[in-house]
């Protein structure tokens, strides 16, 4: 569903302490909101510098306001509902109805100024993570400004320096407001709109959750042993295909927030890496690979010619990070024969089934019981049956009479004869 809101700075109180008369005494800017998990096609800017928008991976770019040669954004923290996947709902913190909030993409010099109301029921900021900016707009509470109290309004105001992939999220409370799911994408662009062109610009962030089975918030003391792994706060077969034409120059912009590293990996294509939250790269500084890690707070764009047909797997490498919902203190029972024992408790408990005595694939097509709100730990189906993944995984599909500027999912790859793996007979 997409809304819109409207607020109005009918009264002083409603703006930070001294930032009215540095904002105008004008209207706030409406603040869209979109509280579903769809990938939004990209827009041509309607006002302001040229520039080639990026599609934010089950998400969307906030529009703007030109108010005296400023790009007024208006940004609102507040409890969101995220569908992780289809089955599964969670209770988050966000911006603009989603987790995360959304694209802010702005050009290079563009004089800049953000709105951000808080309705949490706690103070927030936000940091502009990787920006060139005046130390007083950067965010962090405490140190750089006070904290956002609950129900105001505080106005960041700075030029966009210099080119290049950056995030945002808060610097309150940090270790809840992220585990919860704030956070954001900034892109700006380079002022020369031909420059670091490509046909297809596709961005996302990289997020983790702790959410018990049947619960919807997650738990926001865990560091380390997250049960869901996500992109874009979506795990699969809930994030969409990245959809590209054959031929097509493809950037993909990866942005790490969770709490460990992620070696990002492409079947069929080779890249490089061209950009980080530093700036771009050299050609001459740039080397081929399948495989790129992000370590944590980390910016990543990587780039490859889309020449190979076909539905390519695109996923982080850490086995455990492509499974949802997985309890780390199961025992491994493989080679170990438990019939007997099962006649046993099936007596007492009819639904009971024996797992994992022959490797863990079973479950991925398992019909086995849930509780509400829990997505399988293996899941999603392929045009050869069950794809066994979860988590961070989805996959680039590259076809031949796929439109320029047409993102729809053209459905399931038709190989031509001769092409799969085949059966010795």
């Amino acid at each position: 569903m997409v809304s819109r809101r409207g607020f109005l700075a009918g009264a002083a109180t409603m703006l930070g302490t001294g930032l009215l008369s540095r904002a105008g005494a004008a209207s706030i800017p409406e603040a869209a909101v979109v509280q579903n998990a769809q990938t939004l096609p990209p827009a041509a800017p309607p006002n302001g510098r040229p520039f080639h928008p990026v599609v934010t991976l089950n998400g969307w770019s906030a529009p703007w306001r030109m108010k005296d040669g400023w790009k007024e954004f208006h940004l609102v923290a507040e409890p969101v509902i995220r569908e992780i996947a289809p089955g599964m709902k969670a209770t988050l913190w966000g911006y603009n109805g989603s987790s995360p909030g959304p694209t802010i993409e702005v050009v290079e010099g563009d004089k800049v100024r953000i709105f951000v109301t808080n309705k949490l029921p706690e103070h927030t900021t936000i940091h502009w993570h990787g920006q060139r900016l005046p130390n007083g707009m950067d965010g962090v509470g405490g140190l750089t400004q006070p904290q956002i109290p609950v129900g105001k309004t505080y106005v960041y105001e700075f030029e966009a320096r210099r080119a290049g992939t950056f995030m945002y999220h808060p610097h309150a409370d940090e270790m809840t407001q992220m585990a919860m799911g704030m956070m954001g994408l900034w892109i700006t662009h380079p002022k020369n709109s031909a420059r670091h062109r490509v046909d297809r610009d596709f961005a996302f962030l990289l997020n983790a959750y702790d959410i018990d089975p049947g619960s919807s918030t997650p738990k926001v003391n865990t560091m380390l042993d997250f049960n869901l792994w996500t992109w874009n706060s979506r795990a699969f077969p809930g994030i969409d295909p990245l959809v590209c034409r054959q031929g097509d120059r493809v950037r993909i912009r990866i942005g790490n927030l969770t709490m460990t590293n992620h070696p990002m990996h492409l079947h069929g294509h080779e890249f490089e890496v061209t950009g980080t939250d530093g700036g771009w790269i050299p050609k001459a500084a740039r080397w081929p690979e399948v495989t790129t890690d992000i370590g944590v707070g980390q910016m990543r764009a990587i780039e490859f010619d889309a020449t190979e047909p076909g539905d390519w797997a695109f996923h982080c490498h850490k086995a455990h990070h492509t499974m949802n919902a997985m309890g780390h203190n199961v025992p491994t029972m493989i080679g170990v024969d438990q019939r007997k024992a099962a006649e046993k408790i099936i007596r007492l408990i009819p639904d009971y089934m024996t797992m994992g005595d022959r490797g863990m694939a079973d479950m991925g097509a398992m019909e086995m019981p849930l509780p509400d709100n829990t997505l399988p730990m293996m899941t999603g189906t392929g045009p050869f049956g069950a794809i066994e993944m979860g988590g961070m995984f989805t996959t680039v599909k590259i076809r031949k009479n796929q439109q320029p500027g047409d993102y729809k999912d053209p459905g399931w790859y038709q190989h031509p004869a001769g092409t799969n793996a085949y059966e010795l007979k």
